[in-house]
């Protein structure tokens, strides 16, 4: 009221105050001085506290804008790489325009990428290996939301290098790992637990996939199926803000297209084709997995080959990146992400025999690349795949029955959704996902009775998805749920009880605990203790640290203890995942 009063007062006259300045000028000077203040102390409190619940959608907001930002940042420099490299102005047909292209540089395009990977990651990583969704995943459930920062800057440039000279990947895993790593930096910089660090996980990866495929409804769901892997209703919002976010980004730089163009429309014949499609499904779900497999099996292979040649880390990209330019000097489609054969695929333009060879080769070529520690995702590559492999039951399927069949394209479309669920264990964001990629919700029943074949087939024969499956592969354990992993959180140092402390254990036991050769050392995990409980059926067990071969007592384990760890961070969980 009182600044109100001052600007009524102008006309007035306003007297000069005491130091030459006018009262108006003076209020406002003040009313600055005092808002910075309480900036100041927001800020703090932000940090300290960290946000609440109208804050921390503005935080998801901005969030979501700078993920957005980042994932069409990373297709646009690809792009340009890509078309800059092999001498195209449209990437969207570099596999035609490869076709023309002399043989030899198709050759070493790759391979000379792969170098570039190689050097790049063996500077940079510890373990030679590009971060991909699998390590969001992890970061969620075993790092309050972090991820690595240094790894996963490496990880992008490599993924980018992959991708624009021929590796046969996708973007979305990188996309959605730079994601994670903006998120990482915000829920450091504002000091949040680990369900608020979760949240803003969920947030930045919602808003790169809704970004990349321009699919806003898929990129929240994709953030709370398969990275949070819980639908809690505290995260849903904030999310859903984020995803819309990344896709006026999208939109804003690209119009509101989809990525797909479907001929014309599709209808099923319901009663008498819903059989096909539920065969279809668990054809895609037995695809799937063989993908998956292969992926693994190319990896092992690669890992024993060069254990006994004795090849540098190194190297190993550049011989990857060799193979796929063998392939591509035939087969130039297996070239990137692939999208223009997915596009010939869903439009019927590939015959049944020319499907199944690029199927066939395409798996190979996915193969190569990922286990040649390349960089790059699954999800497009399982795209063009499923694409393929509808394709052709499509053509067998109209073929066997024409009269009872609707477009053999509306297969290809099914088993686009079909096999990328398979892989990605995501059967609700996946069959959005495809609904929004081609426009087409028509079909909503063909996809979904297809993608719920396929999944329900892999889940059983991998463990659960693609990228847990990954992280099984490297004794991490989150396919069970946290019932699981939670015990590999909780170290026995943190939990023992210290010899000076209440109830500590007798040191007379515990030393002739410690001969008998029953003891915990101070880095293991509860996972570790309490199969050793139920074993030896002791109350507590010592907890040594080892100079040299002699144990030193630092404390005591009890039973009772570790149980109560364990049951406090299960009932964190469910109070996170039912909020």
């Amino acid at each position: 009221m009182r600044l109100f009063r001052h600007v009524i007062g102008r006309h007035e006259g306003l007297k000069p105050t005491g130091s030459g300045e006018s009262e108006l000028t003076s209020l406002v000077r003040q009313q600055m001085h005092s808002l910075r203040a309480a900036a100041r102390r927001g800020w703090t409190t932000l940090r300290r506290d960290g946000p609440g619940q109208v804050q921390f959608w503005f935080i998801a907001l901005g969030l979501g804008v700078a993920s957005g930002l980042a994932a069409i940042g990373f297709r646009f420099a690809v792009e340009t790489l890509q078309a800059t490299i092999y001498g195209t102005h449209d990437v969207n047909t570099l596999a035609s325009f490869a076709e023309g292209l002399p043989w030899l540089w198709v050759l070493l395009i790759p391979a000379l990428g792969g170098i570039a990977v190689g050097v790049i990651l063996h500077r940079a990583t510890p373990d030679g290996r590009v971060r991909s969704v699998a390590d969001v995943i992890e970061g969620a459930a075993l790092n309050d939301g972090r991820v690595e920062r240094r790894a996963g800057v490496a990880s992008a440039l490599c993924s980018w290098i992959t991708l624009s000279t021929g590796g046969s990947t996708g973007r979305e895993g990188p996309v959605v790992h730079i994601a994670a790593m903006i998120s990482s930096w915000i829920a450091n910089s504002l000091r949040v637990d680990g369900v608020t660090g979760r949240d803003l996980l969920g947030c930045a990866v919602a808003a790169a996939v809704s970004a990349s495929f321009n699919a806003p409804i898929a990129g929240a769901l994709f953030a709370l199926e398969v990275v949070l892997r819980h639908f809690a209703l505290h995260a849903f919002a904030p999310i859903v803000v984020a995803s819309a976010a990344g896709t006026v980004i999208n939109r804003l730089v690209y119009g509101d297209v989809t990525e797909f163009v479907l001929p014309g429309t599709t209808t099923v014949e319901f009663y008498l084709e819903l059989p096909a499609f539920f065969l279809l499904g668990l054809v895609c779900g037995a695809v799937a997995v063989i993908m998956m497999r292969a992926v693994f099996f190319a990896d092992d292979v690669e890992t024993a080959l060069q254990r006994r040649l004795g090849l540098p880390h190194w190297l190993r990209p550049a011989v990857a990146g060799l193979l796929l330019g063998m392939i591509a000097i035939f087969y130039p489609h297996i070239i990137g992400v692939g999208y223009e054969t997915t596009s010939l695929a869903l439009t019927g333009a590939l015959t049944l025999g020319g499907a199944f060879v690029f199927a066939v080769v395409k798996v190979a070529a996915v193969s190569i690349t990922m286990a040649g520690r390349m960089g790059g995702g699954i999800f497009s590559p399982s795209l063009m795949v499923g694409a393929l492999t509808g394709l052709v039951f499509g053509h067998i399927a109209t073929g066997i029955f024409p009269d009872q069949s609707s477009a053999f394209t509306l297969y290809a479309l099914a088993g686009m959704g079909a096999v990328a669920a398979a892989v990605l264990g995501a059967p609700i964001s996946t069959t959005l996902i495809v609904f929004e990629l081609t426009g087409d919700w028509q079909t909503g029943l063909a996809v979904m009775v297809s993608v719920s074949m396929s999944t329900a087939l892999a889940s059983r024969l991998v463990d659960r998805s693609f990228f847990l499956t990954q992280l099984e592969r490297r004794n991490v354990h989150l396919a069970e749920g946290p019932q699981a992993y939670l015990l590999a959180m909780f170290r026995v140092a943190g939990v023992m009880r210290k010899p000076d402390a209440s109830g500590a254990a007798d040191p007379e036991a515990c030393a002739r605990m410690i001969e008998q050769g029953l003891f915990l050392q101070a880095s293991a995990t509860l996972e570790t203790a309490l199969p050793m409980f139920d074993r030896s059926g002791v109350a507590f067990l010592p907890v040594v640290q080892m100079e040299g071969e002699t144990p030193v007592l630092q404390g005591a384990l009890f039973h009772v203890d570790a149980l109560k760890a364990y049951n406090r961070a299960l009932a964190a969980t469910a109070e996170e995942e039912h909020s």
